[in-house]
């Protein structure tokens, strides 16, 4: 196994790593909107809380050298259904053409008082 520490994303607050790759599979912790320079959440709406959570992720992917072009799996964690449609747009541009397979579930509270959480399994080429 393999641990993955991007300085793009936000450190581990915790006892758990941004990723771990494990075979040929990336592993990552889940995201919520913090920005990595200053650790603190980003507020604002769902699409600019969405925007960060994905932009930590790419800096996970990148340090693990892979890419969304590879990603099978995402759960998204939502404090509120209603912020569905416009997560998902948000989702769907940031990702382009790239379409994991994904869940999307309500949550009671998330850390910070996030909105949005998302975590991912992706494919690593060797």
């Amino acid at each position: 196994m393999k641990t993955i520490n991007s300085n793009n994303a936000p450190a581990a607050i915790g006892p758990y790593s941004q990723g771990i790759i494990a075979d040929n599979l990336l592993f990552s912790a889940g995201q919520i909107p913090l920005d990595p320079k200053t650790m603190t959440l980003v507020e604002g709406t769902i699409e600019v809380q969405t925007k960060q959570v994905l932009k930590n992720l790419d800096a996970i992917l990148e340090e693990a050298g892979t890419s969304w072009q590879k990603v099978v799996k995402t759960t998204v964690f939502l404090t509120d259904l209603a912020d569905f449609a416009q997560m998902n747009k948000t989702y769907a541009e940031h990702l382009n053409e790239a379409k994991p397979a994904r869940s999307t579930v309500q949550v009671a509270a998330l850390p910070l008082g996030a909105k949005i959480e998302i975590e991912l399994v992706a494919k690593i080429e060797k």
